[in-house]
This record gives C-alpha cells, structure tokens and sequence, in this order.
C-alpha cells in the first residue's frame, strides 16, 4: 500500500503551505529519513522526509502548488506500484497535525491541491482566488479586488498584489520623459548573471516587510550606550561561569537581559498593534532575529521575564543551533511581543530594523567600536555599542521610546544590574 507525503500542520494558524523544491524525482529510491521535498508555511522552510523505504511513484503537487494541510503532496511505494483513482480523504491523513507523513487508507483527491496548471477555458466571470491575508489587506486599503492582477498561483492574489496595487493608486504618474536623441539601444542581457522566481522564505520576508512598511507608522531612535564596563563584566563573568556548549554568556546575551528588564520598566513597548487596538503583555516574549542562507528567522525565548541571564544564554544559543540546522517548527518561531536583531558581527553600526508585526517595538544593535570620550576632564578610550529603536508610532510617542532607549542604555552601562 502507497504512503502518502502529506502537508503537515507547522503551526496553530496554518491552514496551507507551498512546494517549494521537490528534492527527489518520480520514480527515484529513497531511504527512511531522507528528505524528499522542501515546504514553507508563513514563518519557516523545513524539508520533509521519506517514512519509509520505497520508490517516489507519484507526485501530486508540483513547485510552487500551495497545498490544504492534511493533503497529499506525493506517494512513495514499491518500484511498479501506481496509485489508485482518487477518491476521499482519509481522516487519518488530514489530522495529521504533528507529523509529515501518513499512510493512505484510501487515495485523495487531488483537487483540492492548487497546483499551476495549463490554462483553460474560463466563464465570463472567473471566480477570483484571494488569499485570506489578501482580503484583509484589500479592505484596510480600501481597494477593489477585481482590479488587481494576482501573481500566486492560478492566479491567486497574495498581499504582495494588493499592498503594490495600493501603494500604485497612491502615487501620482510620472510625467511623461522627453524623447532623447538619439536613441540609445537598451543595453545587451549580461553575459553572466542569474535571473530566479521568489518563492518559499524569500517570498515571505519580502511580502511581510514590504506589508509592515506599508501598514504601519514607523520611527527609528537612535543612541550609544558605553559598554566599557560590561565588557569586563562580561569577561569575568565568563571565567567564573563553567563554559559548556550551551552557555557562553556572549554580548547578546546581556543586550537580551537588558531588553527584558527595560520592557518590564515600559510594559507600553512590550505589545502589539493590531486591528486599531493597543495589547501589553505583562510577560515578555521576546525575539531573537536569526540569519541563515535562505533569509531571517526569529526564535522566540518564551516567558524570558521569568528567566536567569544563564537561561537566557542557553535558550538563545540552542534556538539559534536548530534554526540553522533546519530543526525549528513554528511554534518556537511564534509569539513574540518584542524583537532584537543584531548587525555587529557585520561591522554595521546604526541602521533601521523593520517592524516584525504585530509588535510595537524592535531593537537594532551594531558593532561595538572603541573610541575616545571625555570622563569628565580626562579623555579615555571607551567602547560604545550603537543601539537603533523602531517603534510604532500609532503606538507609543517618541517621548516614550525615548524613555525606553535611555532606560536600556542606563542598564547596559550599569551591567551588575542584570544579575540582581
């Protein structure tokens, strides 16, 4: 009997998720544990994996086919074997929440997989593929969806679609150019180069950026902080703590330390808004942005409030192994009421984090540079850690994110805070 590939459940609010790269072809071998395909939710790329040994005798959906949880992407089975005329859906393999694979009791139809195909012919009245986010966003903009061209699937039209046709409407034409003369010819295609479809992770990112910056009034803030002194703390620190693979105590480490604390001092920064409504949160869940090859990520440390400063350091450094590794699901990428996104293993001193929405506030932080400030009437070398603050503005006023990135400066500068 053939074993289906199905879409797996990533997450509590997934309802769908993309075929990004089938890593095997129709009629390949595969082994137990080797991964098959590559799928992306909303927030994470994972690869899938073979559930047992056998011959890849069917694939279902094809790259880029957004695919209903619970539905068949592919079947492996005995070299030979075929799969049999679609009928229902078994309810074993759409309940399959936790797990990327289920045996097929009876075969799926394939149906409901909406998978690129060749186009056919169409009523006068095409009925119109929106996705959920789509609609929203259309209705906060205010715009007709049947102006606008969807580049999803079948046609579908993404939040991308409607956030570029709103923005579009918003931007007055371009006066028309005076014809040059004489003409030049449009330059030849480069000899060498690379020209490739945004799909999975990237797809995402660009679409929630571009969405975060069209949605909401953002403002960045920026200070230093002198961290002369946490740096020795830091080194004695690290010379009285037993050194293992899971806690390092590193500068991040005391810059998520500080962050917590400072939220708990300005509950106003540690919250969402959604939907015209303001939400604090009394805990703090908070966010580390992770860079891999393929994009960004951001693990959350959950209830870090709650946390030792050795904890903290564990979680982050664990999180941080499996993100790279392709081991987080979706549930340790969600949640967060706060995000910091370090830039100072790049040489980058102040720059502009994006919101990561719902949030109201994310923290930027660069390198840490040395340079000669005036202690009093004695110049002294020192080193000054760059610190930008984005904020949501409908939020919070700049007075208060102010507060904020003061208070966070004082605690970093004041480092024997952070371990009271």
């Amino acid at each position: 009997m053939a074993t289906e590939i199905i879409m797996p459940k990533m997450g509590m609010g997934m309802e769908e998720g993309t075929v990004v790269e089938w890593l095997k072809h129709k009629g390949d071998s595969v082994k137990k544990g080797e991964s098959v395909v590559s799928i992306s939710s909303d927030k994470i790329e994972k690869d899938l994996e073979a559930p047992e040994d056998g011959v890849l005798i069917d694939i279902e959906a094809g790259e880029d086919a957004v695919v209903p949880i619970g539905q068949p992407l592919g079947y492996i089975g005995a070299k030979g074997e075929t799969v049999s005329a679609p009928a229902a859906s078994s309810e074993a393999s759409v309940a399959a929440g936790s797990s990327a694979v289920a045996v097929a009791e009876k075969p799926v139809a394939t149906a409901a997989v909406k998978q690129p195909q060749a186009a056919s012919p169409l009523p006068d009245q095409p009925r119109l593929r929106v996705s959920p986010a789509a609609r929203k966003l259309a209705k906060t903009q205010q715009v007709d969806l049947n102006q606008v061209t969807g580049t999803g699937p079948l046609g579908r039209i993404t939040k991308s679609d409607v956030a570029a046709f709103a923005a579009q409407q918003q931007t007055p034409p371009a006066p028309q150019p005076v014809a040059a003369s004489p003409v030049q010819p449009a330059p030849a295609a480069a000899e060498e180069g690379s020209v490739r479809k945004v799909t999975g992770m990237r797809k995402v990112i660009a679409e929630r950026m571009f969405e975060s910056l069209q949605t909401s009034a953002q403002l960045t803030l920026q200070t230093t902080a002198d961290v002369t002194e946490l740096l020795k703390f830091q080194k004695e620190a690290r010379a009285a703590y037993p050194i293992d693979d899971e806690v390092r105590l590193t500068i991040t480490d005391f810059i998520a330390k500080a962050t917590i604390n400072t939220l708990l001092k300005h509950p106003e920064m540690n919250g969402f808004y959604q939907n015209d409504t303001i939400t604090t949160f009394k805990s703090v869940q908070l966010g580390i942005a992770t860079a891999l090859d393929e994009g960004l990520v951001v693990p959350v440390v959950k209830d870090a409030d709650k946390k030792s400063l050795s904890a903290i350091s564990r979680e982050i450094r664990k999180s941080s192994k499996a993100a790279r590794s392709g081991k987080l699901d979706t549930l340790q990428l969600s949640g967060s009421t706060f995000t910091v996104s370090s830039l100072g293993t790049y040489g980058i001193g102040f720059f502009t984090p994006v919101l990561n929405q719902p949030e109201i506030g994310i923290l930027g932080v660069g390198t840490i540079n040395a340079q000669p400030v005036y202690v009093g009437e004695e110049l002294q070398k020192r080193s000054l850690l760059p610190l930008s603050l984005t904020f949501d503005h409908r939020a919070v006023d700049g007075a208060q994110a102010a507060a904020f990135l003061a208070d966070l400066k004082a605690n970093l500068e004041a480092p024997f805070k952070l371990v009271l």
